[in-house]
């Protein structure tokens, strides 16, 4: 016999009606960060952006507007798995509010991203489109005071292991067939002539990845060498709101090259140039000084100093100067003049 409790409510058994009355709308919490997010996000411009990459016949395509805003969900909430991305849509209902997904709308299978990331959106520059209507926001919104930018550079680490590669000798990049060669081998190619790859520096890496030769055998994180590349930042200190982003290899001059490019990029979409830059002693090269320099940019950078020898040589803090005579002696007697 089953003992009845008094006030207990009785036992929940799923049953299936035949209509719900839901709205998702009325379960996403008024103070959730993807509201925030909702209210700043305009991507009602993106179709205009990609109508030149879809065909006018054929069956219809998954809603751009829609990866945009699931892949806005993965950046933003720390979801770097598309297929991820894919599972938590499907049952966040505050993700499915943010995407315009009703209960029973599908959605879009993972591949759908692939395909179009390095498709459409990449040939159109699609992502960077985006990148760039969210900071003529900021700057709207008064975020962005355009005077005192930083910049820096992180690692990322490269798809690529140090078995599938061959050291510099070995490598014959010329040798490679472009109509055969897998997608990274042939954008390995078209960045040979790039100020932030192939021509960022004479000096050659050690390993060369065989299936992402464009990446960079570096061990700059102490730590083993890994194969990576540099995601370069230009920040403005302001509210840290980043006005710019480029990739490049990761080794210094590439890094540098990669933040004079921002610097003008922003002067020319945003009209936006500092006049006071901070970087590391990474970006104190006398070049890099002196191109800031000739743009009135204040740097607060500390100088790349080379002074120290190990090779047997006099460093240039030994040598006299002569003002009279503008010249330099070393310790060995000799003068140094100008020819």
């Amino acid at each position: 016999m089953v003992k009845v409790i008094g006030m207990m409510g009785s036992r929940q058994v799923v049953q299936g009606a035949l209509f719900y009355e839901f709205s998702l709308e009325d379960h996403v919490p008024q103070d959730h960060l993807i509201r925030a997010i909702d209210r700043f996000v305009d991507l009602g411009h993106i179709r205009q952006h990609l109508a030149a990459f879809y065909s006018s016949t054929g069956r219809p395509s998954v809603d751009p507007e829609l990866m945009i805003r699931m892949l806005l969900i993965g950046y933003c909430f720390g979801i770097r798995s598309e297929r991820r991305i894919c599972e938590e849509v499907h049952l966040n209902l505050a993700y499915r509010w943010f995407c315009r997904l009703d209960l029973n709308t599908a959605v879009p299978d993972h591949s759908t991203f692939s395909k179009n990331r390095h498709g459409r959106f990449r040939d159109s520059d699609l992502l960077r489109e985006v990148f760039e209507t969210v900071v003529r926001r900021c700057i709207t919104e008064g975020l962005v005071g355009g005077r005192d930018f930083a910049t820096d550079a992180s690692l990322i680490r490269a798809d690529a292991g140090k078995m599938y590669s061959m050291s510099q000798e070995l490598w014959q990049g010329g040798q490679i067939d472009e109509e055969t060669a897998p997608r990274a081998v042939r954008e390995y190619l078209e960045t040979l002539d790039d100020a932030a790859f192939g021509v960022a520096s004479e000096v050659r890496p050690k390993f060369v990845s065989c299936s992402d030769p464009a990446s960079q055998w570096t061990a700059a994180m102490n730590a083993p060498a890994i194969f990576a590349y540099s995601t370069n930042y230009l920040i403005d200190t302001d509210n840290a709101v980043i006005v710019d982003v480029e990739a490049s290899r990761s080794i210094r001059q590439a890094e540098v090259g990669a933040t004079r490019t921002m610097i003008d990029r922003a002067k020319d979409r945003f009209d936006l140039q500092p006049d006071r830059l901070a970087a590391d002693t990474a970006y104190g090269s006398a070049e890099m000084l002196a191109w800031l320099d000739a743009r009135k940019i204040t740097q607060h950078i500390p100088v790349f100093d080379k002074t120290e020898r190990a090779d047997g040589t006099f460093p240039n803090t030994v040598f006299s100067f002569d003002p009279e005579a503008d010249e330099y002696t070393c310790p060995g007697g000799n003068k140094l003049k100008k020819y």
